[in-house]
């Protein structure tokens, strides 16, 4: 008779599983996207490793590549310019938000370290970019195909939340790796996160397009900034 086979020792937070602390960046990649849980258990591991640099070294030039896309729209100094501001402020935005996603995640009663946290959060933008060039060959048709500022940020500016979306997810697998139930202050965080990317975006301003100056000469709320462009561009294209 065949003997029972035992069921495989599955994850869990008293036992963790493996994975080398020497990973290079393309297993780190690879872990990222196929079993995230695993790579959010090395971040959170009190052992020093250096993941969290090799994901911030993947991060920033994923973005700096996007935004490399999102100036070939105007092309001319933008391809520069679009690729500094958008990696720039991803990253930006991040330190900014870090301080206060540490508070909430200890407030949740969630037994992490600074660097454990800073891993995660480079996890996030790190997924976030690689997600934002596997969308970048649908972004450069249409780019190529329409001189239509308003449908161009619209687009990119859907491809973006939709990449952040599963980026910001990996906070979720981080409760379930703690054994957090509470994840209340965490979507806080997620919404604020959001807030202020945005306000990056026409803090950064033009990023699609083209001015006179590389940086605004003037302050403005990036809802008021997104409707004052979309009429200006609706009133250029109407017939006079």
């Amino acid at each position: 008779m065949n003997q029972p086979t035992e069921p495989p020792n599955l994850p869990t937070a008293a036992n963790p599983p493996s994975f080398p602390p020497d990973a290079g960046l393309g297993a780190i990649l690879d872990t990222l996207l196929k079993r995230p849980v695993v790579l959010i258990h090395a971040l959170c591991d009190p052992r020093p490793s250096r993941h969290w640099l090799l994901l911030a070294l993947a991060a920033v030039p994923a973005f700096a590549l996007y935004g490399l896309l999102i100036g070939s729209f105007s092309g001319g100094t933008q391809l520069l310019a679009a690729s500094v501001k958008v990696s720039a402020g991803a990253l930006l935005s991040a330190l900014i938000c870090f301080p206060s996603l540490y508070i909430f995640a200890c407030l949740t009663g969630a037994e992490v370290s600074l660097r454990g946290m800073a891993g995660v959060l480079f996890a996030a933008l790190a997924l976030t970019g690689v997600l934002l060039l596997g969308f970048a060959p649908v972004a450069w048709v249409f780019s190529q195909s329409t001189e239509s500022v308003a449908f161009i940020g619209t687009l990119h500016l859907l491809f973006w939340l939709i990449a952040t979306w599963f980026g910001l997810r990996l906070l979720g697998h981080l409760t379930k790796v703690l054994g957090v139930s509470e994840r209340v202050h965490l979507k806080v965080w997620t919404v604020i996160f959001l807030l202020v990317c945005l306000q990056m975006t026409t803090a950064l301003r033009p990023i699609i397009g083209t001015s006179e100056h590389w940086l605004p000469t003037e302050k403005q709320f990036f809802v008021a900034h997104w409707i004052e462009n979309v009429f200006s561009a609706e009133l250029t294209a109407s017939p006079r």
